[in-house]
């Protein structure tokens, strides 16, 4: 079973930083693009941040300059590093690898269980 396992989220001050991590595990050959989403209930999940197998990264304007996406693709995990956060980042961040290639040249879509971070002003 191949799956997606965030942590690293919590409660921090307004100013603070936290690291997201999202480990991929399971019978995986390859992964491409990762993305990191956000939703606060009752509204749309946002795109935060995504990153190419090749290392090139793409973020939303709400977060540009405060978070970095970065990846080890040696150990099948992507990082969020989050600076300078605030009460509005508040959310549950998600972590989606759309298209992953397991060992039985299969591609799936997988997202992870979600990890709350809350921002206290």
């Amino acid at each position: 079973q191949v799956q997606l396992v965030e942590s690293g989220g919590g409660l921090v001050q307004a100013g603070g930083s936290l690291r997201l991590s999202c480990a991929a595990s399971g019978s995986i050959f390859s992964i491409n693009h990762v993305n990191w989403y956000r939703q606060i209930p009752g509204k749309q999940r946002e795109l935060v941040a995504g990153i190419s197998s090749g290392g090139s990264t793409d973020y939303a304007a709400s977060v540009k300059d405060r978070f970095t996406i970065s990846r080890d693709n040696a150990k099948n995990t992507v990082y969020l590093q989050m600076n300078s956060l605030k009460p509005e980042d508040t959310a549950v961040y998600y972590c989606n690898a759309p298209d992953v290639l397991t060992t039985a040249r299969v591609y799936q879509n997988l997202w992870g269980q979600g990890t709350q971070v809350t921002v206290s002003s």
